[in-house]
Parts: C-alpha cells; structure tokens; sequence
C-alpha cells in the first residue's frame, strides 16, 4: 500500500468516529430533552396540585369553622423548593385536605371540594405516571453515561449521572 491507500483509509477512519461521536453525541441529547420535557410535566402537575390546595384553603374555611385550614400551603408559597422537596412538602397537606371530608361530612356535598377532590386524585395518578416516565429516562441516560462507548462521548462532553426522582411517601 502506498501513503495515498493509507491517507485514504485514515481518513475514512477517523470519518466513522466522527460519525459515531456525532450519532452518540445526538442521543445524549435526545435523552436530555426528554428529561427536561418530563421534568416540566412535574413541576406543571405539583404546581397544579398546589393551587388546588390553595384553592381548597378558602372552600374548607368558608364551610367549615376551620380558621386556617391548610395552613402550612400558605407557608409553602414563600419557599423555593425544588420538584422532590415540593412533592414531600405537598404530601401532608394533601393527607390533611382529606381529613376535613371525615371531619365535616356537609364537604361532601360541597361541589366545589369535591371537584377539587377529584381532581386531586386525578393529579395523583398522572404524577406517578410522570416519575416513572421520568425515572425510565433518567435509567438510560445514567446507562448511557456509564457503558462503553457511549461513555467516552459523555467524558468528552462533561455529561454526568442524574439523580431518580424519590420523593418518600408520607402516611
């Protein structure tokens, strides 16, 4: 072979890294918008979670003698919490909003609560639905980062391992 064959074949070989790099390089990102898409559905559906509840704050005492029920949803306003700490935080509140139900039956006839009710447990499920969407995401991405040879193209391109979203439950 003469230094034209092996130009040529060096080219052609460091052409397919490059293609490689870029194909892996485009996952990465691929991975990162997925996290960032299912990351906003969270915030979105804790922050619904928290206007009902902060809605529900003025229903309770309105058809209640409750002076300041939910009082800690009105604490939370003036925090800055991330997602996992906001869904710990909203967790006794929402175990407190459905203690009122047993405590004046008269809420159960109130359409209002028991809109705010349902939609509460409907913000439930699509929550749940969200973690697991977002922790399927998070699974590849951290087995992308961490296996050969993807692994190369996340050193070079500073990508590091994402925490699971794990928020504890509270009874």
């Amino acid at each position: 072979m003469n230094i034209i064959e092996y130009t040529l074949l060096i080219f052609i070989i460091i052409c397919l890294l490059t293609m490689i790099f870029i194909a892996i390089y485009n996952n990465f990102q691929i991975s990162l918008i997925r996290i960032d898409e299912a990351e906003h559905n969270i915030k979105n559906v804790l922050t619904e979670r928290f206007n009902l509840l902060d809605k529900a704050r003025e229903i309770i005492s309105s058809n209640t003698d409750e002076e300041k029920p939910l009082e800690a949803c009105e604490k939370l306003r003036s925090k800055k919490l991330d997602d996992v700490e906001l869904d710990k935080e909203l967790l006794p509140i929402i175990n407190e909003f459905y203690t009122y139900e047993g405590k004046y039956p008269n809420l159960k006839t109130n359409e209002q609560y028991m809109s705010i009710n349902f939609s509460l447990d409907g913000t439930e499920s699509e929550l749940e639905a969200f973690k697991k969407y977002y922790n399927d995401i998070i699974t590849d991405y951290n087995k992308m980062v961490k296996t050969f040879p993807t692994n190369i193209v996340a050193g070079c391109s500073k990508y590091k391992k994402k925490p699971y979203f794990e928020a504890k439950k509270e009874s």
